[in-house]
């Protein structure tokens, strides 16, 4: 078996890395090969992984390119975890648009809307090529914004699949509170990606006992401190929302504390560069410590179920994944992208039935992707009205000044990454 990993030279990728080494028989890799056109990076991840595959007892072999053609040739699975502009791109996400008073975040609102236009274009020019290479392949999407980045993907009609940790992060949390393994716990997971809630916690299965009431009961005080939002909140949702869901429910206070302190950009670009340097170490042979406060916590875990799942070889019998909507929920577009609980198998996933939605999330999700259409259009086929229109749909922002006043920003800090511009 041989995965490719495009952006195979970001700092997550030694997370990826461990995933594979420990959970090899469930993905038995024989080639892994880690595709990124920064050299310097790639050697030094590239070395680090080759230590922790050595550690670990596994077999498999690792090389690096900046090919792209070369590295995806006869791939089973290309994931894709690119970010087109790099750390400087979404520290710009994440400051410009707190100048009309919006939310600077690099997956929704306005700079959400940035990262889909510089990346979209880029990643479809990937799939192609993955295409045209070897047309069987799954493409695994980790790239953000997922749901509109995804949509693009199926809409092109790319096998492709799009992935987030939120789910697995709250099910390993769950799993803590509740005293149980990981593998007991099923989220009753709804929503778009990083615009989910958790409306049931069952203990077995999609029909195993809901446990949620009691888990919010007992632990309600914790879970609500992990979102920084008010317990009180929780309580009168009835459900778990994602952390994504603060920037909706506390916008402007939220707005307050980033116009206070430095944006998650600039930490985090100084988390590279000391795991960097960590990386070029030849006696580090683990992932560090440091890259859990990076982010994407369980990602390899994640990925390595779903890849399994694609592929043949097993994985967990429900995922939850970014897929085609298909009449899942009624209230939206058939070709809708949603992330919920789904079968997966070589034939892809099938997503599982959701009982009735509350309109309470029903209406947000249903604006969400309205303006996820808008922004892949913009994505698509540029120019400044349909950027306009994408902004002036999102809930975070819907006035029309704000969305003339982001419209001329984003593209002012975008325009060597908008061929249209």
């Amino acid at each position: 078996m041989k995965l490719t990993v495009v952006g195979g030279g970001s700092t997550y990728t030694p997370e990826l890395i461990d995933g594979f080494a420990r959970l090899r028989d469930s993905l038995p890799v024989e080639e892994l090969v880690l595709v990124d056109p920064a050299a310097e990076r790639l050697e030094l991840v590239g070395g680090l992984a080759r230590r922790i595959f050595a550690k670990q007892g596994h077999q498999g072999r690792i090389s690096v390119t900046d090919d792209l053609d070369a590295g995806v040739d006869g791939a089973d699975a290309v994931l894709l975890q690119l970010r087109v502009g790099g750390q400087a791109a979404r520290e710009q996400d994440e400051t410009w648009p707190l100048e009309c008073g919006c939310v600077g975040q690099e997956t929704t609102g306005a700079g959400g809307l940035a990262k889909a236009l510089r990346t979209v274009p880029v990643v479809l020019d990937i799939a192609e090529r993955v295409r045209r290479t070897n047309p069987d392949a799954w493409i695994i999407d980790f790239t953000n914004p997922v749901g509109i980045v995804t949509r693009a993907l199926l809409q092109a009609g790319h096998k492709a699949v799009g992935l987030c940790n939120v789910a697995i992060g709250f099910q390993r949390k769950f799993a803590g509170l509740l005293g149980v393994t990981p593998s007991e716990v099923h989220l009753d997971h709804v929503g778009l990606n990083h615009l989910t809630w958790e409306t049931g916690v069952r203990l077995g299965g999609p029909e195993g006992e809901d446990v949620l009431p009691e888990l919010l009961a007992e632990h309600g005080e914790a879970i609500a401190a992990d979102l920084r939002v008010p317990r009180a909140l929780v309580d009168r949702l009835g459900v778990v929302p994602s952390y994504y869901l603060r920037y909706f429910y506390a916008h402007d206070e939220v707005v307050r504390e980033l116009r206070t302190k430095p944006s998650r950009a600039a930490e985090v670009a100084e988390m590279e560069r000391e795991l960097l340097k960590m990386y070029g170490d030849p006696e580090l042979d683990e992932k560090p410590e440091l890259l859990a406060k990076r982010g994407g916590a369980y990602y390899s875990e994640a990925a390595v179920d779903l890849a399994a799942g694609l592929l043949g070889g097993g994985g967990s019998p429900y995922q939850v994944v970014n897929t085609y909507n298909r009449g899942t929920l009624p209230f939206l577009p058939d070709d809708a992208v949603i992330e919920v609980q789904a079968a997966v198998g070589p034939k892809g996933p099938t997503p599982l039935s959701v009982p009735a939605v509350d309109p309470l999330f029903a209406g947000l999700m249903a604006n969400v992707t309205a303006y996820e259409d808008l922004a892949l259009e913009a994505a698509l086929r540029g120019g400044r009205e349909r950027v306009f229109k994408a902004l002036l749909a999102h809930p975070l922002i819907g006035q029309y000044e704000y969305a003339d006043a982001l419209t001329d920003r984003l593209i002012a800090h975008n325009r060597e990454h908008l061929a249209w511009a």
